[in-house]
Protein backbone atom coordinates (compact mmCIF):
# COMPACT_ATOMS: atom_id res chain seq x y z
CA UNK A 1 0.00 0.00 0.00
CA UNK A 2 1.57 3.56 -0.95
CA UNK A 3 -0.23 6.68 0.34
CA UNK A 4 0.95 10.00 -1.74
CA UNK A 5 3.37 12.17 -0.13
CA UNK A 6 0.81 14.79 2.04
CA UNK A 7 -1.88 12.03 2.84
CA UNK A 8 0.92 9.74 4.36
CA UNK A 9 2.55 12.28 6.30
CA UNK A 10 -0.66 13.13 7.83
CA UNK A 11 -1.70 9.49 8.78
CA UNK A 12 1.39 8.83 11.17
CA UNK A 13 1.05 12.89 12.71
CA UNK A 14 -2.17 12.35 13.86
CA UNK A 15 -1.88 9.26 15.34
CA UNK A 16 -0.39 11.50 17.88
CA UNK A 17 -4.01 12.46 19.23
CA UNK A 18 -4.67 8.70 20.26
CA UNK A 19 -0.98 8.17 21.33
CA UNK A 20 -1.10 11.21 23.51
CA UNK A 21 -4.45 9.91 25.19
CA UNK A 22 -2.82 6.33 25.26
CA UNK A 23 0.30 6.93 27.27
CA UNK A 24 -1.73 9.90 29.39
CA UNK A 25 -3.97 7.16 30.81
CA UNK A 26 -1.18 4.39 31.66
CA UNK A 27 -0.75 5.80 34.94
CA UNK A 28 2.25 3.57 35.69
CA UNK A 29 4.48 5.88 33.64
CA UNK A 30 3.68 8.75 36.32
CA UNK A 31 5.94 7.20 38.49
CA UNK A 32 9.19 6.69 36.87
CA UNK A 33 10.60 9.73 34.39
CA UNK A 34 12.70 7.05 32.48
CA UNK A 35 10.04 4.83 31.88
CA UNK A 36 8.55 8.14 30.64
CA UNK A 37 11.15 8.79 28.33
CA UNK A 38 11.84 5.44 27.30
CA UNK A 39 7.89 5.44 26.00
CA UNK A 40 8.50 8.15 24.16
CA UNK A 41 11.69 7.22 22.25
CA UNK A 42 9.69 3.99 21.20
CA UNK A 43 6.55 5.73 19.86
CA UNK A 44 9.23 7.94 17.95
CA UNK A 45 10.87 4.75 16.76
CA UNK A 46 7.83 2.75 15.74
CA UNK A 47 7.17 6.06 13.62
CA UNK A 48 9.91 4.99 11.16
CA UNK A 49 7.87 1.47 10.25
CA UNK A 50 4.62 3.31 9.45
CA UNK A 51 6.14 6.22 7.21
CA UNK A 52 8.09 3.17 5.32
CA UNK A 53 4.36 1.35 5.63
CA UNK A 54 2.46 4.47 3.88
CA UNK A 55 5.19 5.59 1.31
CA UNK A 56 6.27 2.38 0.70
CA UNK A 57 9.80 3.65 0.56
CA UNK A 58 9.57 5.86 -2.50
CA UNK A 59 10.27 8.88 -1.10
CA UNK A 60 13.39 7.54 0.71
CA UNK A 61 15.67 8.94 -1.62
CA UNK A 62 15.57 11.90 0.02
CA UNK A 63 15.68 11.27 4.21
CA UNK A 64 14.82 14.63 4.84
CA UNK A 65 11.18 13.30 4.07
CA UNK A 66 11.51 10.91 7.10
CA UNK A 67 12.47 13.98 9.29
CA UNK A 68 9.77 16.34 8.09
CA UNK A 69 7.26 13.44 8.68
CA UNK A 70 8.57 12.33 12.72
CA UNK A 71 8.77 15.96 13.06
CA UNK A 72 4.96 16.25 12.15
CA UNK A 73 3.77 14.20 14.57
CA UNK A 74 5.75 15.93 17.42
CA UNK A 75 4.18 19.24 16.53
CA UNK A 76 0.69 17.48 16.66
CA UNK A 77 1.96 16.61 20.18
CA UNK A 78 3.28 20.44 21.00
CA UNK A 79 -0.19 21.23 19.75
CA UNK A 80 -1.87 19.17 21.70
CA UNK A 81 0.27 20.64 24.72
CA UNK A 82 -0.50 24.08 24.39
CA UNK A 83 -4.31 23.75 23.89
CA UNK A 84 -4.22 21.87 27.05
CA UNK A 85 -2.53 23.56 28.86
CA UNK A 86 -4.86 26.66 27.90
CA UNK A 87 -7.68 25.15 29.34
CA UNK A 88 -8.92 24.14 25.63
CA UNK A 89 -8.71 20.56 25.88
CA UNK A 90 -7.98 17.92 29.06
CA UNK A 91 -6.81 14.03 29.37
CA UNK A 92 -4.32 14.35 26.83
CA UNK A 93 -0.44 14.96 27.63
CA UNK A 94 -1.24 15.50 31.69
CA UNK A 95 1.03 12.85 32.76
CA UNK A 96 4.14 13.60 30.27
CA UNK A 97 4.24 17.55 31.40
CA UNK A 98 4.05 16.73 35.14
CA UNK A 99 6.51 14.01 35.23
CA UNK A 100 8.47 14.79 32.20
CA UNK A 101 8.78 18.66 31.32
CA UNK A 102 7.21 20.62 33.71
CA UNK A 103 8.55 23.72 32.24
CA UNK A 104 6.66 23.62 29.29
CA UNK A 105 3.95 25.06 31.56
CA UNK A 106 5.56 27.97 31.58
CA UNK A 107 4.07 30.99 29.22
CA UNK A 108 7.45 30.86 27.33
CA UNK A 109 7.22 26.82 26.74
CA UNK A 110 2.94 27.24 25.39
CA UNK A 111 4.06 29.72 22.80
CA UNK A 112 6.69 27.73 21.38
CA UNK A 113 4.62 24.78 20.87
CA UNK A 114 1.82 26.59 19.50
CA UNK A 115 4.47 28.09 16.90
CA UNK A 116 5.47 24.06 16.20
CA UNK A 117 2.20 22.71 16.41
CA UNK A 118 1.09 25.31 13.79
CA UNK A 119 4.06 27.39 11.91
CA UNK A 120 6.04 24.54 12.01
CA UNK A 121 3.49 21.59 11.01
CA UNK A 122 2.50 23.83 8.29
CA UNK A 123 6.17 24.01 6.95
CA UNK A 124 6.40 19.90 7.32
CA UNK A 125 3.58 19.41 5.41
CA UNK A 126 4.54 21.67 2.28
CA UNK A 127 7.82 20.40 2.45
CA UNK A 128 6.77 16.89 2.04
CA UNK A 129 4.49 17.87 -0.68
CA UNK A 130 7.05 19.48 -2.93
CA UNK A 131 9.55 15.98 -2.25
CA UNK A 132 6.17 14.38 -3.26
CA UNK A 133 6.15 16.64 -6.59
CA UNK A 134 10.18 16.39 -6.95
CA UNK A 135 10.11 19.63 -6.52
CA UNK A 136 12.50 22.18 -4.83
CA UNK A 137 11.61 23.47 -0.86
CA UNK A 138 15.06 24.51 0.18
CA UNK A 139 13.74 28.07 0.82
CA UNK A 140 11.14 26.86 3.16
CA UNK A 141 13.67 24.51 4.56
CA UNK A 142 16.11 26.97 5.05
CA UNK A 143 13.27 29.42 6.99
CA UNK A 144 12.13 26.30 9.22
CA UNK A 145 15.81 25.58 9.85
CA UNK A 146 16.26 28.76 11.54
CA UNK A 147 13.41 28.94 13.56
CA UNK A 148 14.07 25.57 14.86
CA UNK A 149 17.40 26.29 16.10
CA UNK A 150 15.98 29.39 17.72
CA UNK A 151 13.44 27.88 19.62
CA UNK A 152 15.38 24.76 20.72
CA UNK A 153 18.44 26.81 21.68
CA UNK A 154 16.23 29.20 23.66
CA UNK A 155 14.56 26.69 25.08
CA UNK A 156 17.18 24.21 26.05
CA UNK A 157 19.79 27.17 27.59
CA UNK A 158 16.62 28.33 29.71
CA UNK A 159 16.10 25.29 31.62
CA UNK A 160 19.50 24.86 32.09
CA UNK A 161 19.72 28.39 34.09
CA UNK A 162 16.75 29.05 34.67
CA UNK A 163 14.65 28.48 37.88
CA UNK A 164 13.41 24.86 36.64
CA UNK A 165 16.96 24.00 36.27
CA UNK A 166 16.32 21.82 39.17
CA UNK A 167 13.47 20.04 37.66
CA UNK A 168 15.28 18.17 34.86
CA UNK A 169 13.97 14.66 34.00
CA UNK A 170 15.73 12.14 31.54
CA UNK A 171 12.90 13.39 29.56
CA UNK A 172 14.58 16.37 28.87
CA UNK A 173 16.70 14.11 27.15
CA UNK A 174 14.24 13.62 24.10
CA UNK A 175 15.05 17.37 23.27
CA UNK A 176 18.74 16.51 22.17
CA UNK A 177 17.19 15.27 18.81
CA UNK A 178 16.36 18.78 18.24
CA UNK A 179 19.50 19.76 17.68
CA UNK A 180 21.34 17.10 16.21
CA UNK A 181 18.80 16.07 13.19
CA UNK A 182 18.46 19.88 12.38
CA UNK A 183 22.74 20.65 11.75
CA UNK A 184 22.48 17.65 9.62
CA UNK A 185 19.20 18.93 7.86
CA UNK A 186 20.70 22.02 7.75
CA UNK A 187 23.64 20.75 6.12
CA UNK A 188 21.78 19.22 3.67
CA UNK A 189 19.62 22.20 2.62
CA UNK A 190 22.71 23.85 2.07
CA UNK A 191 24.10 21.50 -0.01
CA UNK A 192 20.73 21.66 -2.41
CA UNK A 193 20.92 23.19 -5.59
CA UNK A 194 19.19 27.20 -5.46
CA UNK A 195 16.65 27.35 -7.22
CA UNK A 196 17.56 31.07 -9.36
CA UNK A 197 15.31 32.67 -11.77
CA UNK A 198 17.74 33.30 -15.20
CA UNK A 199 19.68 36.35 -15.16
CA UNK A 200 21.90 37.21 -18.11
CA UNK A 201 25.54 38.24 -17.19
CA UNK A 202 24.27 41.74 -18.79
CA UNK A 203 21.56 41.78 -16.59
CA UNK A 204 23.69 41.31 -12.76
CA UNK A 205 26.14 43.57 -14.22
CA UNK A 206 23.55 46.42 -14.55
CA UNK A 207 22.04 45.89 -11.15
CA UNK A 208 25.53 45.34 -9.42
CA UNK A 209 26.77 48.75 -10.76
CA UNK A 210 23.87 50.58 -9.20
CA UNK A 211 24.94 52.72 -5.86
CA UNK A 212 22.76 52.41 -2.62
CA UNK A 213 21.11 55.40 -3.23
CA UNK A 214 20.33 54.15 -6.66
CA UNK A 215 18.08 51.42 -4.79
CA UNK A 216 15.68 53.30 -3.01
CA UNK A 217 14.23 49.95 -1.19
CA UNK A 218 17.84 48.76 -0.09
CA UNK A 219 18.00 52.69 1.46
CA UNK A 220 14.87 51.62 3.13
CA UNK A 221 15.95 48.31 4.58
CA UNK A 222 19.63 49.65 5.46
CA UNK A 223 17.53 52.07 7.42
CA UNK A 224 15.48 49.10 9.21
CA UNK A 225 18.66 47.47 9.61
CA UNK A 226 20.44 50.10 11.43
CA UNK A 227 17.44 50.96 13.83
CA UNK A 228 16.73 46.88 14.51
CA UNK A 229 20.32 46.53 15.36
CA UNK A 230 20.29 49.40 18.10
CA UNK A 231 17.47 48.31 19.51
CA UNK A 232 19.45 45.25 20.05
CA UNK A 233 21.84 46.27 21.27
CA UNK A 234 20.05 48.36 24.16
CA UNK A 235 18.00 45.49 25.34
CA UNK A 236 21.17 43.33 25.17
CA UNK A 237 22.52 45.86 27.75
CA UNK A 238 19.27 45.85 29.36
CA UNK A 239 19.60 42.04 30.36
CA UNK A 240 23.12 42.32 31.34
CA UNK A 241 22.03 45.27 34.07
CA UNK A 242 23.37 47.79 32.72
CA UNK A 243 23.52 50.91 35.15
CA UNK A 244 22.09 53.59 33.03
CA UNK A 245 18.74 55.01 33.65
CA UNK A 246 16.85 54.41 30.42
CA UNK A 247 17.81 50.81 30.88
CA UNK A 248 16.66 50.63 34.68
CA UNK A 249 13.14 52.70 32.80
CA UNK A 250 12.84 50.06 29.84
CA UNK A 251 13.21 47.01 31.86
CA UNK A 252 10.40 48.65 35.04
CA UNK A 253 7.67 49.90 32.55
CA UNK A 254 7.85 48.67 29.51
CA UNK A 255 9.68 44.93 28.93
CA UNK A 256 9.15 43.89 32.90
CA UNK A 257 9.42 40.26 31.37
CA UNK A 258 12.71 40.56 30.89
CA UNK A 259 13.55 40.05 34.54
CA UNK A 260 11.35 36.96 34.46
CA UNK A 261 13.73 34.05 36.65
CA UNK A 262 12.65 31.86 33.27
CA UNK A 263 15.66 32.73 32.52
CA UNK A 264 14.30 32.72 28.53
CA UNK A 265 13.95 36.48 27.57
CA UNK A 266 17.02 36.94 29.24
CA UNK A 267 18.63 34.18 27.01
CA UNK A 268 16.85 35.55 23.97
CA UNK A 269 18.12 38.70 24.13
CA UNK A 270 21.61 37.48 24.63
CA UNK A 271 21.11 35.29 21.47
CA UNK A 272 19.87 38.83 19.89
CA UNK A 273 22.68 40.44 20.93
CA UNK A 274 26.02 38.28 20.36
CA UNK A 275 24.78 36.72 17.29
CA UNK A 276 22.13 38.28 15.51
CA UNK A 277 22.96 41.78 15.94
CA UNK A 278 26.26 40.84 14.24
CA UNK A 279 24.27 39.13 11.56
CA UNK A 280 22.25 42.52 11.01
CA UNK A 281 25.81 44.16 10.38
CA UNK A 282 26.88 42.00 7.90
CA UNK A 283 23.09 42.19 5.95
CA UNK A 284 23.93 45.92 5.71
CA UNK A 285 27.47 45.37 4.28
CA UNK A 286 25.52 43.04 2.00
CA UNK A 287 22.92 45.51 0.73
CA UNK A 288 25.95 48.37 -0.11
CA UNK A 289 28.36 45.94 -1.63
CA UNK A 290 27.39 43.30 -4.70
CA UNK A 291 28.23 39.63 -4.77
CA UNK A 292 27.66 38.70 -1.32
CA UNK A 293 26.24 35.45 -2.32
CA UNK A 294 25.73 34.15 0.95
CA UNK A 295 23.06 36.66 2.04
CA UNK A 296 19.95 35.28 0.25
CA UNK A 297 20.33 32.16 2.29
CA UNK A 298 21.43 33.02 5.22
CA UNK A 299 18.31 35.72 5.51
CA UNK A 300 16.30 33.12 5.12
CA UNK A 301 17.43 31.55 8.24
CA UNK A 302 17.33 34.76 10.53
CA UNK A 303 13.87 35.55 9.47
CA UNK A 304 13.04 32.16 10.53
CA UNK A 305 14.67 32.61 14.13
CA UNK A 306 13.38 36.18 14.62
CA UNK A 307 10.41 35.11 13.70
CA UNK A 308 9.82 32.45 16.25
CA UNK A 309 11.69 34.43 18.59
CA UNK A 310 9.63 37.20 18.43
CA UNK A 311 6.53 35.45 18.41
CA UNK A 312 7.17 33.43 21.64
CA UNK A 313 8.84 36.35 23.46
CA UNK A 314 5.68 38.96 22.25
CA UNK A 315 3.22 36.15 23.39
CA UNK A 316 5.04 35.32 26.83
CA UNK A 317 5.11 38.50 27.64
CA UNK A 318 1.52 38.97 27.64
CA UNK A 319 0.62 35.63 28.43
CA UNK A 320 -1.97 34.82 31.69
CA UNK A 321 1.02 32.07 32.57
CA UNK A 322 3.18 34.50 33.29
CA UNK A 323 3.76 36.45 36.87
CA UNK A 324 1.59 39.52 37.26
CA UNK A 325 5.02 40.93 38.13
CA UNK A 326 6.41 40.43 34.74
CA UNK A 327 3.68 41.04 32.53
CA UNK A 328 3.57 43.59 29.77
CA UNK A 329 1.92 46.87 31.80
CA UNK A 330 -1.44 47.83 30.32
CA UNK A 331 0.08 51.52 29.70
CA UNK A 332 2.54 50.32 27.37
CA UNK A 333 1.11 47.15 25.45
CA UNK A 334 0.67 48.98 22.20
CA UNK A 335 3.79 50.73 21.89
CA UNK A 336 5.18 47.13 23.16
CA UNK A 337 3.32 45.44 20.46
CA UNK A 338 4.04 47.88 18.14
CA UNK A 339 7.72 47.87 18.54
CA UNK A 340 8.45 43.90 18.63
CA UNK A 341 6.09 43.58 15.70
CA UNK A 342 8.62 46.01 13.79
CA UNK A 343 11.26 44.51 14.72
CA UNK A 344 10.52 40.72 13.46
CA UNK A 345 9.25 42.76 10.47
CA UNK A 346 12.60 43.86 9.09
CA UNK A 347 14.09 40.16 8.35
CA UNK A 348 11.08 38.96 6.49
CA UNK A 349 11.14 42.32 4.19
CA UNK A 350 15.36 41.20 3.94
CA UNK A 351 14.84 37.83 3.06
CA UNK A 352 11.78 39.13 0.15
CA UNK A 353 13.98 41.12 -1.02
CA UNK A 354 16.80 39.00 -1.72
CA UNK A 355 14.45 36.07 -2.72
CA UNK A 356 12.53 38.80 -5.17
CA UNK A 357 15.63 40.32 -6.81
CA UNK A 358 18.64 37.76 -6.41
CA UNK A 359 20.98 39.63 -8.93
CA UNK A 360 22.79 42.07 -6.87
CA UNK A 361 23.65 39.16 -4.83
CA UNK A 362 24.89 36.70 -7.61
CA UNK A 363 28.51 36.15 -7.82
CA UNK A 364 30.06 38.73 -10.57
CA UNK A 365 31.15 36.15 -13.51
CA UNK A 366 33.95 37.11 -15.81
CA UNK A 367 31.03 38.14 -18.36
CA UNK A 368 29.65 40.34 -16.15
CA UNK A 369 33.04 41.75 -15.33
CA UNK A 370 33.54 42.52 -18.78
CA UNK A 371 30.63 43.87 -19.71
CA UNK A 372 30.68 46.27 -16.34
CA UNK A 373 34.04 47.37 -17.69
CA UNK A 374 32.91 47.97 -20.88
CA UNK A 375 29.83 50.48 -19.68
CA UNK A 376 32.30 52.46 -17.36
Amino acid sequence: MQLPAVPGALAPSLLAIPVAFGINGVTTLADSPLVLMLTGVLVLASLFSIIFFVSGGSHFQDPLFCVFVVFSFTSIVDLIISLEEDGYISGFMEVYIREGQPYVRTAHGIMICYWDGIIHYGLYLAMIAAIGQRKSYRNLGLFWLGSLMMSIVVFLLGNLIGKYSSDLSPAFLLNLPYILIPIWAGVRLFQQPKALPYLSPEKVAEEQRKRLYQRPQDVGLVLVLLLTAAFTFFRGMVVLDCPADSCFEYIYQHEPYLRDPVAYPKVQMLIYMFYVLPFFCLCIYGLVLPGCSWLPDWSLVFAGAVAQAQFSHLGSSLHTRTPFPYQTPEDVWWSFFITNVLYALGPQLLAYRCLRCPAFFLPATPASLHVGKKHQ
